[in-house]
């Protein structure tokens, strides 16, 4: 299936994999929206998708704050046009402290990897309800399906956008919408370059890219890549508790925290 035409929204564009994401939408012939905090950061994103002959807007907003994702998504839309495809891309991540309970920062990600997917998706789903076509996808985790210690509220987070998704998508099936979950292993991008611990089957982000806009044109319903690490996520939810604290206990001595407050 062809994307070429279709008028495409990726939120979190301004990094890492939604900025590879956007431009390569862009070469499959889209016309890509662009969403994320970092104004400067689109501005050089849209430049680059222009001198290469693509079709580009954006528009500045926090997907944490409603008012602002939707109004910049409507903003992209009534430029563009209607959108076709949304992938709700933005999303962070930090270690789960106990001593402190670092709750800031455990609501700090159920706001960007839950709401921020929510309140994107409120942003096209009436269009496309009216139209009675469209696509929604949004950037999960392998990490969703299973309870890691350290990474209790990322893991949750990212486990409450595929359950949300999966009802989604057998709710919308009859009115010609699709619904893409998108669960990636490691992809190199400023949230994991703090990462000091070997990422096993580690992809750039432009690979990743790639992938995934292939599986969008196949219109998956859950995309899980690279097969080696969804693999490895499987076989840790048959290991015993003690296993898994034993192999993350140096992680959690030390926790890689992003280097810019969440």
């Amino acid at each position: 299936m062809s994307l070429a035409g279709q008028v495409a929204v990726v939120t979190g564009a301004s990094s890492g994999l939604g900025w590879a994401l956007a431009q390569a939408l862009a070469t499959e012939g889209c016309k890509v929206g662009l969403v994320a905090r970092r104004r400067e950061r689109l501005v050089e994103l849209a430049g680059q998708i222009e001198k290469s002959g693509g079709t580009t807007v954006f528009a500045a907003a926090d997907v944490t704050e409603r008012p602002q994702v939707i109004a910049a998504i409507y903003d992209i839309a009534a430029r563009l046009g209607p959108v076709d495809l949304l992938i709700a891309n933005a999303g962070v991540g930090a270690p789960t402290t106990v001593d402190p309970f670092n709750v800031s920062d455990i609501e700090k990600m159920f706001r960007v990897n839950v709401l921020g997917v929510i309140y994107s998706l409120e942003a096209v789903l009436p269009q496309m309800l009216q139209r009675r076509r469209g696509h929604l996808a949004a950037i999960s985790s392998l990490a969703a399906y299973k309870g890691l210690p350290g990474e209790s509220a990322y893991t949750a987070s990212k486990a409450a956008v595929n359950v949300f998704l999966e009802g989604l998508r057998i709710q919308l099936r009859s009115k010609g919408i699709a619904v893409t979950t998108i669960c990636p292993g490691f992809v190199q991008t400023p949230m994991t370059e703090v990462n000091e611990f070997k990422m096993p089957w580690l992809l750039t982000a432009e690979e990743a890219a790639r992938r995934i806009v292939r599986a969008l044109k196949h219109k998956r319903k859950v995309y899980n890549f690279p097969w080696q690490t969804a693999l490895l996520m499987k076989l840790t939810r048959w290991a015993p508790d003690w296993l898994l604290e034993r192999m993350m206990r140096t992680y959690n001595e030390n926790p890689p925290f992003p280097k810019t407050p969440l």
